[in-house]
C-alpha cells in the first residue's frame, strides 16, 4: 500500500542557512553586475591609439586608391575624348567616299567595289579588296583610312570600356575604404567619451609632453645640421609653416594635412613631385638605413608597414602631421618605430 505520511518539513535552522546563502548569492550576483569595470585610462590611450594607427593605415590605402582613381579618371576622359574625336572624323571620310558615289549613281555608272563597300562590312570587303580591278588607287586608299579608323575606334571604345570598369570598382573599394576610416574614428571618439573632463585632460597633457620631448615652447633643439639638399631645406622650410595645422585624414594642404599629405606638399612648394603615398614616396629617392646618416629635409618612413611618414628636422628630430586628433609638430623620431630614411 502507498504511504500517506506527511514529508518531512526541513528544519528551521537549515531554512535560514539556505535563505542566507541565496541571499549571499544575489548580492554577489549585483556587485558583479554593477562591478562590469570601465576602462582604465591606461586602457583607453592604448586603444585609442590603436584605433588611429589602423586609421592612418586604412588612409594611406585610401590616398593610394584615390590617386588610382584619379589616374583612371585622367585615361577615361582621354579615351573618350579620342573616341569623340575618332567618330567625327570617320562621319567627314565616310562623306567623302559617299560623296564619290552619289557621283558615281547619278552618272549610271556607280562602282560595285564602292557599293559592296556602303552595304556590307568595310573589313570583310578590305580582305577581298585587292583581287579586285574596280577601285580606282584613291578609293581604294579612301576604303582602307575608313576601315583603319574604324579598327582604331573599336579599340579605343572596348579600352574605354575597360577602364570605366576599373573606375567603378575603384570608386567602390574607395568608399568602403573610407567607412573603414570613419569607422575606426568614431570608435575611438567612443572611448574618449568614457572618460571624465579631468582624465580626458590628462591624457592630452601626457600626449604633448611626450611629443614636445626635447623641445620647449614647441620649438625643437634642431642642432646644427646642414640640410640634405637645397631642395630638402626648402620642404623643412614650407613644413615648418605649417606647423600647428590639423591633422585630417586624406588632406593634402594648404590648410590641413595627413602624414604623407604634408611632404608631398611641402616637397611641392620645393618644386619637386612626390608619390601620395608614404609607401610610394619611400621610393621616391636614395635609402638612408641609419639614423645618423639623416640630414635635415630628408623623408623619414615608420612601422612596418611604412604607413607613416615624416621631414627630418635636425638632431633626432622629426616634423609630421600625427595622426587624428592631433596637429603638425616637432617629435623625437624615437617615439616612432624608425624603419629608414629617403633622401629626394
Amino acid at each position: 500500500m502507498a504511504s500517506h505520511r506527511r514529508p518531512k518539513q526541513p528544519s528551521r535552522t537549515r531554512v535560514t542557512v539556505l535563505t542566507a546563502t541565496a541571499a549571499a548569492a544575489v548580492a554577489l550576483s549585483s556587485q558583479a553586475a554593477q562591478a562590469d569595470p570601465q576602462p582604465s585610462k591606461k586602457d583607453v590611450k592604448s586603444e585609442v591609439d590603436k584605433l588611429y594607427e589602423q586609421a592612418e593605415q586604412a588612409t594611406e590605402k585610401y590616398n593610394g586608391v584615390k590617386a588610382q582613381q584619379e589616374k583612371l579618371q585622367k585615361e577615361v576622359d582621354g579615351l573618350q575624348g579620342q573616341v569623340a574625336r575618332g567618330q567625327g572624323e570617320l562621319n567627314e571620310l565616310r562623306k567623302g567616299i559617299g560623296a564619290v558615289a552619289s557621283g558615281q549613281y547619278r552618272s549610271g555608272s556607280l562602282d560595285p567595289s564602292v557599293q559592296l563597300f556602303l552595304s556590307g562590312d568595310p573589313d570583310t570587303f578590305l580582305d577581298k579588296a585587292a583581287t579586285l580591278d574596280q577601285l580606282s588607287g584613291k578609293q581604294a586608299e579612301q576604303l582602307k583610312t575608313i576601315a583603319d579608323k574604324q579598327r582604331r575606334l573599336a579599340q579605343q571604345r572596348a579600352e574605354a570600356s575597360g577602364k570605366i570598369q576599373d573606375l567603378a570598382e575603384t570608386r567602390k573599394a574607395l568608399g568602403e575604404k573610407k567607412d573603414e576610416i570613419k569607422g575606426k574614428l568614431a570608435k575611438a571618439q567612443e572611448l574618449l567619451n568614457t572618460l571624465t573632463a579631468k582624465e580626458r585632460a590628462a591624457m592630452e597633457a601626457e600626449e604633448n609632453s611626450r611629443a614636445s620631448r626635447g623641445s620647449a615652447n614647441g620649438r625643437a633643439d634642431l642642432g646644427d645640421d646642414v640640410p640634405a639638399s637645397q631642395r630638402g631645406a626648402a620642404a623643412l622650410a614650407a613644413a615648418q609653416s605649417k606647423i600647428g595645422s590639423p591633422y585630417v585624414w586624406g588632406a593634402t594642404g594648404p590648410s590641413s594635412f595627413d602624414c604623407s599629405g604634408l611632404t608631398s606638399w611641402a616637397y611641392a612648394q620645393a618644386g619637386q613631385s612626390l608619390p601620395r603615398t608614404s609607401q610610394e614616396q619611400a621610393s621616391a629617392g636614395s635609402r638612408i638605413s641609419s639614423q645618423s646618416g639623416l640630414k635635415p629635409g630628408d623623408l623619414v618612413l615608420f612601422y612596418g608597414d611604412l604607413h607613416h611618414i615624416g621631414l627630418y628636422a635636425g638632431n633626432g628630430t622629426v616634423l609630421h602631421a600625427p595622426k587624428p586628433g592631433a596637429s603638425v609638430r616637432y617629435e623625437s623620431i624615437n617615439n616612432m618605430p624608425f624603419m629608414f630614411g629617403v633622401r629626394v
